[in-house]
């Protein structure tokens, strides 16, 4: 879970979600989580510019689609999406319970 207020328009971020990290993003004020990792390098996709609903990997400019996980250049390759529940000014990432951490 995250703040809404800590994500700006436009803008995403690196979470730590249980034995994850998820890359979050706020587009149209709608959020959207994706795996953090890019399809190339790893590269850490919270960390990309966004330019309207793609993020673009800071290591070598591989673009996603923030709603699907898309890959611009290839559709059918996409990387994980997460489900995203907004209630009040909490924001609830869905993960799989295997990525869960023990309590």
């Amino acid at each position: 879970m995250i703040g809404a207020d800590e994500l700006t328009e436009g803008s995403g971020k690196a979470v730590p979600v249980g034995n994850l990290v998820v890359a979050v993003f706020k587009v149209d004020g709608k959020f959207f989580a994706l795996e953090n990792r890019c399809l190339h390098r790893q590269g850490p996709l919270g960390e990309g510019e966004l330019e309207g609903r793609t993020v673009v990997c800071p290591w070598h400019g591989w673009r996603y689609d923030v709603a699907s996980g898309s890959l611009e250049l290839m559709p059918t390759l996409k990387v994980g999406k997460y489900a995203i529940e907004v209630r009040g000014d909490d924001v609830f990432i869905g993960i799989p319970e295997s990525n869960r951490e023990e309590e």
